[in-house]
């Protein structure tokens, strides 16, 4: 069962809900159904886009000179 994320569409309330089978997602605050599926930290595997490549070390250990998590703002 994937958990997704969402923003109503209606009142902008950001959640995430676990969906089972063939279920619809609507916003716990309004009840809108009107909701625009957001991409999951979560939900980015080993083998997605995101993922970093493999041999990659821990933040701060690139040498930046704008310190640690710089070279990931680039």
């Amino acid at each position: 069962m994937p958990i997704f994320e969402y923003v109503c569409r209606e009142c902008n309330h950001r959640f995430e809900v676990l969906i089972q089978g063939s279920a619809q997602a609507s916003c716990p605050q309004c009840q809108s159904t009107g909701l625009e599926k957001q991409f999951s930290a979560f939900g980015v595997g080993a083998t997605g886009a995101l993922a970093p490549a493999a041999g990659a070390s821990a933040c701060g250990s690139c040498g930046d000179p704008r310190g640690p998590g710089a070279c990931s703002m680039n």
